[in-house]
C-alpha cells in the first residue's frame, strides 16, 4: 500500500472555513436520524438522543457533523416529505447550537437545498449527483459537495457487482463527476471525492479501493473515506456490526496514511486520536 504526499497544499473550503489538508485529515461524525440504520437502529431518531449524540461528537473533537435521514441500503421507503421532516429542523438547531460545519447526507436536491438554507455547508451525495438539480442547488448556496461512486443507486441491493478493474472504474467515474461539479460552478476547493466502499462493491473490491487510496488521492481532490463499521470489515474479520471499532480505526489509519483527508466515522474520539498521531508523522515527513 503506497503513501501519498501532495505536491501542493491541499485545500478544502466548508462554508467560510478553509482547511489545509496536506497532512491533517478532518474527522466527520455520523449523525443518523433514521429508524433503520445498520449501526444502532433508531438509536438517535429520538430528538433528545440525537442532540445528546451531537454534543458528544463535538466534545470528542468532530470537525464536521454529517446528518442523514435515510440509510443507503435497502429498507422501508422514506418519501421526500418524511426525509425533510427528519433532517431540516435538526440541521437548523445544530447550526444554532454548535460552531461546527454541517453536512447533509442526502441524494435529493430538495432536501439538500432546504438544509443549506438552515446552515449546512456540505452536500454528501452517495448517488453521484443522480438528481439533476443537485449541483445547481449546491452551487447557488455556495456549498461544497461529495462526489461518491455507486454502481447502481441508493436503496437498491447490488450483491454481485463485477468490474474489470474496480480502482480504474471508480477513478474514471469520480473524475467525470468532479467535472460535472466544476461545470456547475463549484470550485475545486469545494469538491470531495469518495470511492463508496460497500456501495456496489464486494468485500474484495472495497478492500482493494482502501489499499489503492493513494491512487485515488492522486486525482488531486480531498478524498473521503467512509469505512466505519462497514460490511466489508465485518466479512473480512467475521465481526458483528457492534464489534468493528478496532477494524474501523485500522481502516482509517491506513486511509489517512495513503491520502484520505476526510474520515466519516462513528467513533470520533478514537478517530481524532488516530488522526492526530498520523498528522505528527506526516508533518515530520513533509
Amino acid at each position: 500500500m503506497n503513501s501519498f504526499h501532495p505536491s501542493a497544499p491541499l485545500k478544502l473550503s466548508l462554508g467560510a472555513r478553509t482547511y489545509d489538508l496536506s497532512t491533517r485529515a478532518l474527522v466527520m461524525g455520523i449523525l443518523n436520524r433514521t429508524k433503520d440504520s445498520f449501526f444502532g437502529p433508531a438509536a438517535t431518531y429520538d430528538l433528545d438522543a440525537f442532540f445528546a449524540r451531537a454534543e458528544q461528537l463535538v466534545d470528542d473533537g468532530a470537525d464536521v457533523l454529517d446528518v442523514g435521514g435515510v440509510k443507503a441500503g435497502p429498507g422501508e421507503e422514506v418519501i421526500e416529505t418524511e426525509e425533510l421532516d427528519r433532517v431540516v429542523g435538526v440541521v437548523g438547531a445544530l447550526h444554532e447550537r454548535f460552531d461546527v460545519p454541517l453536512s447533509i447526507d442526502t441524494w435529493r436536491a430538495s432536501v439538500a437545498d432546504a438544509c443549506f438554507a438552515q446552515g449546512a455547508v456540505l452536500g454528501n451525495d452517495i448517488s453521484g449527483f443522480a438528481d439533476p438539480a443537485y449541483l445547481e442547488v449546491a452551487a447557488k448556496a455556495g456549498a461544497s459537495v461529495v462526489a461518491t461512486h455507486i454502481r447502481l443507486r441508493p436503496r437498491v441491493a447490488d450483491p454481485n457487482p463485477e468490474y474489470d478493474d474496480v480502482t480504474r472504474t471508480v477513478s474514471d467515474y469520480l473524475v467525470e463527476r468532479r467535472e460535472r461539479a466544476r461545470t456547475a460552478g463549484i470550485g475545486d476547493d469545494r469538491i470531495i471525492l469518495d470511492a463508496g466502499l460497500d456501495l456496489g462493491k464486494t468485500t474484495a473490491q472495497s478492500l482493494q479501493l482502501l489499499r489503492d487510496s493513494a491512487q485515488l488521492a492522486a486525482l488531486g481532490s480531498p478524498l473521503l473515506l467512509s469505512a466505519s463499521n462497514k460490511t466489508f470489515l465485518g466479512v473480512l474479520f467475521d465481526l458483528e456490526v457492534t464489534e468493528r471499532r478496532e477494524a474501523s480505526l485500522a481502516a482509517s489509519s491506513l486511509g489517512i496514511a495513503a491520502g484520505c483527508r476526510v474520515v466519516r466515522v462513528h467513533d470520533v474520539k478514537g478517530s481524532v486520536r488516530v488522526r492526530d498521531a498520523l498528522a505528527r508523522v506526516l508533518e515530520a515527513h513533509a
